[in-house]
């Protein structure tokens, strides 16, 4: 219960008393605030996570990053997901992360509301096979209804590892995404898949089918996701290994995309000996360079534009580095978990 003239739905007030009565420190950041969004948004989206594959810290980095993260001086993250509403009660997830459980317990948008078994989540669309974005779908076993939406090449995935057979398919249905086609994953929202430059899942890579590792068309796929009554829409790509002129027209004067920010410098792991791979190996644009995120969005008029799926070795994750500085001064935005965003 708090105190009179503390509004229940005043984050900034909510905070100041907490540090007044002695629950949480002035001396450090703290992010478990949420911000809500009114019940009468159109188009309402919630990063659940920010992070790339294995979050931030990850859980064996003994980096300067990942060690302020868990100190508190630095804000932490869980893997790549976020969820859209068009009505406030059925939720979409876009990608699966292995953190979903983390993610839905802090956010209540997504808690049961009605009877003994109960969710929000509607359905679940993945953007690739890649483990950060399926195994949260484990989590999801326990009898509750909605429907995964996916190519058919990580519906292949799914079928061949057994594992995900704890979904019930009783209460779980799989369907097919056709690319380029819209479908209708809940009331009020149109959402529609076109494939993107990217690399098969690291565990499917295949070593004798030269550079690509067996790639095809709908192992990575980007999301438009339109609210049916307004029109209103976003794009969501947390995977590019590229930008081909046709992406780059489709993308141009969008009002909002939130994209690939895995890697700041193509080579960065390598440099920071925390990894022997490229960005361009693992199938992702770099945010600096000439052929980068910041370059090649320079001339397509978006928005409002959010980097998203952020690598623990990439220094935008600290707000006092050089490199966030360059990303916010080119208009950028660095997604974090709990962020709202209304359409």
């Amino acid at each position: 219960m708090l105190p009179s003239g503390v509004e229940d739905n005043d984050p900034a007030a909510r905070y100041q008393f907490c540090v007044r009565a002695g629950f949480l420190s002035a001396d450090k950041p703290h992010f478990s605030i949420h911000r809500q969004a009114p019940v009468n948004a159109v188009l309402r989206i919630l990063v659940l996570g920010a992070a790339a594959g294995g979050g931030f810290p990850q859980w064996n980095s003994n980096s300067e990053a990942c060690n302020r993260a868990r100190n508190g001086d630095a804000r932490s993250l869980t893997q790549s997901s976020i969820a859209v509403t068009a009505d406030g009660e059925h939720w979409v997830v876009l990608n699966a992360s292995p953190d979903i459980r983390h993610q839905i317990n802090e956010n209540p948008s997504l808690h049961p509301r009605h009877g003994k078994r109960h969710s929000p989540i509607s359905a679940v669309v993945l953007t690739n096979g890649d483990v950060d974005h399926v195994a949260g779908l484990l989590t999801l076993r326990e009898s509750t209804p909605f429907t995964i939406h996916a190519s058919d090449r990580v519906l292949a995935v799914l079928k061949e590892n057994s594992i995900f057979n704890v979904l019930n398919p009783e209460y779980v249905t799989r369907s097919e995404i056709d690319l380029e086609t819209p479908f209708s994953p809940t009331p009020g929202l149109e959402i529609e898949a076109f494939a993107v430059p990217g690399k098969v899942a690291l565990y499917l890579e295949d070593g004798d089918a030269g550079n690509n590792f067996g790639t095809q068309d709908g192992d990575t796929i980007g999301l438009v996701v339109r609210e049916t009554a307004t029109g209103q829409s976003f794009f969501y790509i947390p995977g590019c290994a590229a930008m081909p002129d046709g992406l780059a027209k489709r993308l141009t004067g969008a009002p909002l995309v939130l994209f690939d920010g895995t890697l700041f410098e193509n080579e960065e792991m390598i440099a920071r000996s925390e990894g022997i791979k490229t960005g361009q190996r693992m199938g992702h644009m770099s945010i600096s360079g000439p052929e980068g995120v910041l370059a090649v969005f320079e001339n397509l008029a978006v928005e409002r534009r959010v980097l998203i799926h952020i690598n623990n070795t990439n220094p935008i994750l600290l707000e006092d580095s050089q490199e966030r500085a360059v990303v916010e001064a080119a208009g950028w935005e660095i997604a974090w978990d709990g962020m709202e965003i209304e359409l």
